[in-house]
């Protein structure tokens, strides 16, 4: 078998998540998809929004980094 440079893409299917948020922190959401507009010129829904602000959040969260690779060393 070949061995190319890029490895095989990691599944990619969007899996549908229902949550449900206070009040308050739907409008925090809403000004920030609000502020986002006015930053970028693109309005984006705040749904479209909140995978990449959640995939923001947890890259910059190097305990949680830590923690994931000790735990997957762990599995393996």
């Amino acid at each position: 078998m070949v061995e190319l440079k890029l490895a095989k893409l990691p599944d990619r299917t969007p899996v549908k998540l229902a949550i449900t948020v206070t009040p308050d922190l739907l409008n925090a959401l809403r000004d920030y998809a609000a502020i986002y507009a006015q930053t970028y010129g693109t309005e984006e829904p705040v749904a479209d929004l909140i995978p990449a602000m959640l995939t923001a959040f947890l890259e910059s969260d190097r305990n949680f980094i830590r923690a994931r690779e000790t735990a997957q060393r762990g599995q393996s």
